[in-house]
C-alpha cells in the first residue's frame, strides 16, 4: 500500500463528481482558485441545473475578492465519469448520502484516477473507513466536508479512515490551507465529524425550547443571531469561555461557573421529532420566513456571510 507522497502542490485540474448545490459551490471554488475544473454528473440535464448554481456562487465570490480571468476551457462538463477524473489532480465526490451508491463510485473513481491523486468525499456523516471499504488505494480516500455554502464558508473537515495514510490528511490539509480554506484534521471518525456534531447538539436544544413552550422558533433564532452566534463568528466556545474567565482565564471560569454549566446541562432536553413537535417547527419557520421564498432566503443568508467574512478579512 502506497503511503504517498499525494499530490498537493501544482495542483492544476480538479474533478467535481456530483453537481448539484455542494458540487456546483465547490466548482465556482476551484474556478475562483484560478483551477481547471471537469464534472461529471449522471443527470441528463447536469449541465442546465448546474451551470447556474456556479455563475452565482462566482457572483458571490467576487464580492470578496477580485477573481481571475476564467476562460471557457476550465470549466467543462464531462458524460463519462473517465473524462473528469482521468486527467484530474485532485478529485473532489459530491453524490448523494448514500452509502452503497458512494462505495460503489469511489471504487470507480479509484481505478481511473492516478495513485498519487487524492480522492476527497463531501460526505456529511458517512465514515471514511465505509467509504473506502471497496477501493484498490484507499490510503488516499478520505473526507473533505465542507460547511454549506462551501465556496463562502471556509471551514473544511478532514478525517481519514482505517487506511488512509496520515501523509494523505497532512497533503490535502496542505493544500486547503494554500487555497484560502480553514481546514481541520479530525483525529477519531464521528458520525457528522466535528461541526455538525456540535450545530446538531445545539438544535437539539432549539428545538426541545420550541416543544416545551419556553421561546417560539423565531425567538430562539433571534437569540442566537444577535446573541452567541457573533461571538462564534469571532472565536470558538472553547476561546470564549476562556475569556470569560476573565484574568484568570478557562481555570477561573471553571472554577466560578463550571458548577452553573453542569446544572445547565442536567436540564438539557432530548426532544422527539413527533407529529406535534414537527408541526411546531414547520409553522413557526413559516411564521418566521413570512412569505420569503427558499431562494430569497438562501441569498439573504449569502449577503449576511459575504458580509461577516468581509469584516472578518477571513475570506475562502
Amino acid at each position: 500500500m502506497s503511503q504517498g507522497p499525494f499530490r498537493s502542490a501544482g495542483i492544476a485540474t480538479v474533478a467535481i463528481v456530483g453537481g448539484g448545490l455542494i458540487g456546483g459551490a465547490w466548482a465556482a471554488f476551484f474556478l475562483s482558485r484560478g483551477l481547471a475544473v471537469r464534472v461529471h454528473d449522471p443527470r441528463p440535464d447536469a449541465e442546465v441545473a448546474i451551470r447556474p448554481i456556479i455563475e452565482q456562487a462566482l457572483a458571490d465570490l467576487a464580492q470578496l475578492s477580485s477573481l481571475p480571468t476564467i476562460p471557457p476551457a476550465a470549466l467543462q462538463f464531462c458524460a463519462e465519469l473517465e473524462g473528469a477524473v482521468g486527467p484530474a489532480d485532485y478529485v473532489q465526490e459530491n453524490a448523494p448520502e448514500v452509502l452503497e451508491l458512494k462505495q460503489a463510485l469511489l471504487a470507480r473513481i479509484d481505478e481511473i484516477a492516478a495513485a498519487d491523486v487524492l480522492i476527497g468525499s463531501s460526505t456529511s456523516s458517512l465514515r471514511a473507513t465505509d467509504l473506502q471499504r471497496d477501493c484498490g488505494h484507499p490510503e488516499r480516500v478520505l473526507v473533505a466536508h465542507p460547511f454549506n455554502p462551501p465556496h463562502l464558508v471556509p471551514l473544511v473537515e478532514l478525517v481519514r479512515g482505517d487506511k488512509t495514510a496520515s501523509e494523505a490528511q497532512e497533503a490535502a490539509y496542505a493544500w486547503f490551507e494554500r487555497l484560502g480554506k480553514a481546514p481541520i484534521r479530525v483525529a477519531k471518525e464521528a458520525r457528522g465529524h466535528v461541526a455538525n456534531r456540535m450545530s446538531s447538539a445545539l438544535w437539539r436544544e432549539a428545538v426541545h425550547i420550541v416543544a416545551e413552550g419556553i421561546a417560539s422558533v423565531e425567538d430562539v433564532d433571534r437569540a442566537i443571531r444577535f446573541g452567541p452566534g457573533l461571538r462564534w463568528a469571532v472565536d470558538g466556545p472553547h476561546m470564549l469561555y476562556h475569556l470569560g474567565g476573565g484574568a484568570g482565564g478557562m481555570a477561573a471560569y471553571l472554577d466560578h461557573l463550571g458548577p452553573a454549566q453542569e446544572a445547565r446541562w442536567a436540564e438539557l432536553g432530548a426532544p422527539a421529532l413527533d407529529g406535534r413537535t414537527r408541526e411546531m417547527l414547520v409553522a413557526g419557520v413559516a411564521d418566521e420566513a413570512k412569505g420569503r421564498t427558499i431562494s430569497t432566503l438562501a441569498a439573504a443568508r449569502d449577503r449576511r456571510l459575504i458580509a461577516v467574512l468581509q469584516a472578518l478579512d477571513e475570506t475562502p
